[in-house]
């Protein structure tokens, strides 16, 4: 089973040291955000001017973590879909588009996103802003707008479902594929992230035809906040054998570290392979 990490904690770090971090360790992959200190543009639930980012910054970047043997396993991109202001939720589709022509010149096919919140400055997501019946279909619109693009960028788009999200479960999830009905519409599987609504198996049983993407974190239960693979709740060693049963050829992507704190989840994840 494959490992990989995701780049997104190590903003302190330039690709050359985060791909020379990620070999020394033995991850397989990467997960990329645009976060190194020279390429540090990743808005989280925003946009960035991709402009800097170049045919041959792009081609800079990759061979960063090439060069190592390390595969690119996709683009973290994270705008928001449901923005309410329709000229903003156009923009980030755009810049959704952008991120697609980035990848291509990446040589990259997935490109990961969550559907988006309504965040308040200072206080965190607007769950009712977030959750309101007019924010679906806001979701289902820009999907379709990318889907076109997505084909002309031959990508994949890969769904993370979020507690606190429209896409808050597994089943809330695969309604939304399954209405898509598209095959550039696929999930990443983050189990944490679902933890409070369903078992393991209840997420593999639900997902698991759709999945193209997975992450490795954790979460106490009854708690908001995301920690490091081995620091919740999440019974791993179940985790790994469905990932086994389901989706062995797919990387588990480690993910909420940095360059303190990884070794530890990579331990954890190494202990249960």
């Amino acid at each position: 089973m494959k490992i990989g990490l995701a780049t997104f904690g190590f903003t302190p770090l330039t690709n050359d040291e985060t791909a020379q971090l990620a070999a020394e360790a033995r991850f397989d992959c990467v997960q990329l955000f645009f976060c190194q200190k020279d390429s540090n543009y990743w808005k989280y639930n925003q946009r960035f001017d991709a402009s800097k980012l170049t045919t041959e910054e792009c081609h800079r970047i990759a061979q960063a973590y090439r060069s190592r043997h390390l595969g690119i396993q996709a683009i973290g991109v994270y705008t928001n879909l449901i923005e309410p202001d329709d000229a903003e939720r156009e923009k980030n589709v755009a810049h959704f588009v952008d991120m697609m022509r980035v990848a291509k010149a990446m040589g990259v096919r997935v490109l990961i996103t969550e559907c988006g919140s309504v965040i308040v400055p200072g206080k965190g997501r607007d769950l009712s802003a977030s959750l309101d019946e007019r924010a679906y279909p806001r979701l289902v619109d820009s999907v379709k707008k990318l889907i076109p693009e997505a084909g002309k960028h031959d990508c994949i788009l890969g769904f993370e479902p979020y507690f606190q999200d429209l896409l808050g479960s597994a089943t809330a999830t695969r309604y939304f594929i399954e209405e898509i009905n598209h095959p550039r519409v696929r999930v990443q599987l983050d189990p944490a992230n679902l933890l409070p609504h369903n078992t393991l198996e209840e997420m593999f049983k639900a997902l698991a035809p759709y999945v193209c993407a997975l992450h490795a974190k954790d979460r106490k239960l009854h708690v908001t906040k995301g920690v490091a693979a081995g620091q919740g709740d999440l019974d791993y060693r179940k985790y790994i054998a469905l990932v086994r049963q389901y989706c062995p050829d797919i990387p588990l992507v480690i993910e909420y570290v940095n360059p303190q704190t990884y070794k530890a989840a990579l331990a954890h994840l190494r202990s249960f392979l």
